[in-house]
């Protein structure tokens, strides 16, 4: 119950830092709706109010809550700090179905000289990549649902957004990759052949 309780403040906290992270947030959560120009008001419209705002320093993000030792996001993490890692075949270790027998057809038709299947970056979204700038706008929130889970991470690269989505089984009481899937590229490592 309290590991529960923990992972709940955990997630919520890491929901908080991914809100207040401007436009990484808009990377997890969509973006927001257009800002209505004058252009857009009716003609007979009254102009804005115009009221003297307070001047302020911009909030600073708030602090990431920290990743706890065993949790999906923790399983998660490595993939981001050494990049090109999924594809390592000693990460197997990290994987099961459907993503595990992807990765494995994709060992074996390397094995055989008959190419590549998938894409060395699959965790920054097949996107180029500049690691420092990625670094600075990742994001993650984490939702774990029983013995299921998700690790949504976004991140900004050359002002372009990208959201991945890392689904995670609980596998004899550690957590395991799934699939990978890209809510902005629109692909699942699960539906690659490798064949």
């Amino acid at each position: 119950m309290l590991r529960r309780l923990v992972l709940a403040l955990s997630s919520l906290s890491m929901l908080v830092a991914g809100l207040s992270g401007g436009a990484c947030a808009q990377g997890l959560f969509g973006s927001p709706p257009p800002k209505a120009s004058p252009d857009d008001n009716a003609p007979d419209a009254a102009p804005p109010a115009t009221t003297p705002t307070p001047q302020t320093a911009p909030a600073e993000p708030a602090p990431a809550a920290p990743v706890l030792p065993g949790s999906p996001t923790a399983v998660v993490k490595p993939f981001y700090e050494h990049l090109g890692l999924e594809l390592a075949p000693a990460q197997r270790k990290n994987f099961v179905d459907p993503a595990k027998t992807v990765l494995d057809k994709s060992d074996a038709l390397r094995a055989s000289g008959q190419g590549e299947c998938l894409d060395p970056n699959m965790a920054l979204d097949n996107a180029d990549y500049d690691k420092l700038a990625i670094d600075r706008s990742l994001r993650t929130i984490e939702a774990v649902n029983g013995d299921g889970a998700k690790v949504v991470v976004a991140f900004v690269v050359e002002g372009d957004q990208h959201r991945l989505e890392w689904k995670l089984k609980k596998v004899g009481g550690a957590w395991k990759v799934s699939d990978l899937l890209s809510v902005t590229g629109e692909w699942a490592l699960s539906q690659y052949q490798c064949e």
